[in-house]
C-alpha cells in the first residue's frame, strides 16, 4: 500500500504540469481570442470579405492538388525573386486594399492579416505571406476545417524583426446561410493589446 500512494500522486503531478501550464497558455491567449471576437468578427460578413472568397471559391473549383502546389511554389519564387506578378495581383486587389484598411485602422494592434479560400489559397492579404497555399497549416486547418464559427488562436510567439509578442488568430468566413467558405487569420500585436 505504501508504494502505491507515492506512485499515486507521482502520475497526478504527471497529469497536472501539462494541465497547469496549458491552462497557463488558455489565460495569455484569451485577451487575443476577445480581441478577435471584439473587433474582426464584425467586418468578417463584409460583402468586400464575401463576394471576394465566393469569386475565388468559384474560379478555383476544378484546381487540383498539383495546381494548388504550381501556384505556391511560383509565389514563392516570386518572394524571393524579382517577378512579383503574383504577388502584387493579390496585394493590389480590392480586399487587400480593404484589409490593409482595417490593419492600418487597428492602431498597431494587427500586424498582418489575409483571407484564404476553401482550398487554403490566398484571396487577400495586407502584407506579403512566406507562402500562397495555407492549407497544409494549422491556421486554415482549425478554423476553416474545424467548421462555421471556429476560432483558432496560435501560441504567442516573440517576432524577431520587431521584438514584439505576437500571436495569429484564425476565423472561419461563412457566407449568408452559414455555409463555411474560407477562413482569415490576423496577426496580433500582444504587446498592444
Amino acid at each position: 500500500m505504501k508504494k502505491i500512494v507515492p506512485a499515486f500522486l507521482l502520475a497526478c503531478t504527471a497529469i497536472a504540469v501539462p494541465m497547469g501550464a496549458s491552462m497557463a497558455q488558455d489565460a495569455k491567449l484569451a485577451p487575443i481570442s476577445d480581441y478577435v471576437t471584439s473587433d474582426v468578427k464584425p467586418w468578417l460578413n463584409d460583402p468586400a470579405i464575401v463576394e471576394a472568397v465566393k469569386a475565388q471559391n468559384a474560379a478555383n473549383a476544378n484546381l487540383s492538388a498539383a495546381d494548388v502546389d504550381a501556384l505556391d511554389k511560383k509565389w514563392r519564387a516570386e518572394v524571393d525573386g524579382s517577378d512579383h506578378s503574383m504577388i502584387d495581383g493579390v496585394l493590389n486587389n480590392a480586399l487587400s486594399k480593404f484589409l490593409q484598411g482595417k490593419k492600418e485602422a487597428s492602431g498597431g494592434k494587427i500586424t498582418e492579416i489575409f483571407v484564404m479560400d476553401a482550398k487554403g489559397l490566398n484571396v487577400g492579404q495586407s502584407d506579403t505571406t512566406s507562402d500562397y497555399w495555407q492549407g497544409d497549416e494549422a491556421k486554415f486547418q482549425k478554423s476553416f476545417g474545424a467548421g462555421k464559427d471556429a476560432v483558432f488562436v496560435d501560441e504567442i510567439e516573440k517576432d524577431e524583426s520587431t521584438q514584439t509578442l505576437q500571436s495569429q488568430a484564425s476565423v472561419t468566413i461563412s457566407d449568408d446561410k452559414g455555409t463555411p467558405i474560407g477562413a482569415i487569420t490576423v496577426g496580433v500585436n500582444v504587446d498592444a493589446l
